[in-house]
């Protein structure tokens, strides 16, 4: 059963990770190849060669793949550290979408599948991306209007997809499409892999969002007669729903980590310059206003790091974790948006600048309240749950 104490273990990798963030991560913030749409692949590059010097690359990973074979307590514990710069999960390569991506990979593709697709992402070669998302549907409501038509050895794309974060310069691309009714094959949705460059894929245009920390930015696509071989469907024709089950229960606990990670440094930066700046006679954390939100989002910040780690144990004992995971999903992305929004209110005009990090923070914690399920769907399917006993 989870604890409160960290092992010595556990001590090891937090400190050795959260030092190389800030020693050798946090210089690169202001680097020019750390763009509106995200960090380039130059830097991305750069910085996974710094992180495998240290000891700290894809610590989420298998040892079979070059991690640590943590379990998910452990991973909760890395990532939390990771995220204390928006280029922290770039550098350890444990970023969304190629984290939830290279899991999926690990339980799902074939061995076959796994030598071509998931060695050179977990080995930093590739990033990827999911394609799922689409225009007026699929997305909280993962109805699909993308369409795989079986033709003998092959199955025929079409549709478009936007959202699609890391899209651009990847080198996998998981596209979920509706295999229909009447083709000879179990319908439903399923999971196809393929390079991003192949015919039939046309990037339509980048995404201009709040969010900037995803290397490739986030892009509308458009797949007109995409043909891809029936070797490379991911599991089972018809399965797609459940795969993403597979993926989305984890990957939405990693957000959870790696924004944790965020939320406390901005909460550091706010609580620095509140022992500092001095108005009316007195440091401003000695008001009362600013006090007590420096004391919120200390209560904030914990409730969010035990909440992330119970579901994960739920995981580690061999549950599937979906309805751990919608709870801490909803109440960790609204409780670090509370963190954030105070760390802005706090630092006043300094708040809205890019002088701190502050501000990108609340950007992105902002746009986590909705990527891999808003909270009104989570309390739908929460209410769901408990409503059938």
């Amino acid at each position: 059963m989870i604890g409160f104490t960290l092992t010595d273990d556990q001590i090891e990798l937090k400190d050795r990770i959260e030092a190389f963030v800030r020693d050798t991560v946090i210089p690169f913030e202001k680097d020019p190849r750390n763009t509106s749409h995200g960090p380039t692949d130059e830097l991305r590059l750069e910085l996974n060669k710094l992180a495998r010097e240290a000891g700290v690359f894809v610590p989420q990973l298998p040892e079979k793949w070059g991690g640590l074979s943590l379990n998910h307590v452990g991973i909760a514990i890395a990532l939390e550290a990771a995220g204390y710069s928006p280029l922290g999960p770039v550098a350890t390569h444990c970023n969304a979408p190629d984290e939830g991506n290279m899991n999926l990979l690990i339980k799902v593709a074939s061995e076959e599948q796994q030598e071509k697709w998931l060695r050179p992402i977990a080995e930093g070669v590739h990033r990827s991306c999911f394609a799922m998302t689409e225009p007026g549907g699929a997305g909280a409501d993962p109805t699909l209007k993308t369409t795989a038509i079986p033709d003998g050895d092959t199955f025929v794309i079409n549709g478009r997809k936007w959202f699609i974060t890391g899209a651009s310069g990847a080198g996998l691309m998981i596209i979920m499409a509706d295999v229909p009714d009447g083709h000879g094959e179990t319908p439903g949705a399923t999971m196809f892999l393929t390079k991003p460059d192949a015919e039939g894929i046309r990037m339509v245009r980048p995404m201009n969002t709040m969010d900037e920390s995803f290397t490739g930015g986030h892009w509308e696509i458009e797949y007109d007669n995409l043909r891809i071989s029936r070797s490379e469907v991911l599991g089972a024709v018809g399965e797609g729903f459940r795969y993403v089950q597979v993926r989305l229960a984890p990957a939405r606990l990693t957000h959870c980590m790696r924004w944790l990670g965020g939320a406390s440094r901005a909460h550091d930066i706010a609580l620095n310059y509140a022992r500092e700046r001095e108005a009316f006679g007195k440091t401003i954390g000695r008001h009362e206003g600013i006090g007590f939100m420096l004391a919120d989002n200390e209560m904030d910040l914990q409730q969010a790091r035990l909440l992330t780690w119970w579901a994960c144990d739920s995981i580690d004992r061999g549950e599937k974790g979906r309805h751990e995971s919608s709870m801490a999903k909803t109440a960790v992305s609204e409780a670090l948006y509370r963190v954030a929004d105070r760390c802005v209110q706090i630092l006043g005009g300094l708040g809205v600048a890019d002088d701190t990090v502050v501000a990108q923070m609340f950007k992105e914690i902002r746009a986590f309240r909705i990527y891999d399920g808003p909270s009104e769907v989570h309390r739908w399917a929460i209410a769901r749950r408990i409503l059938k006993g």
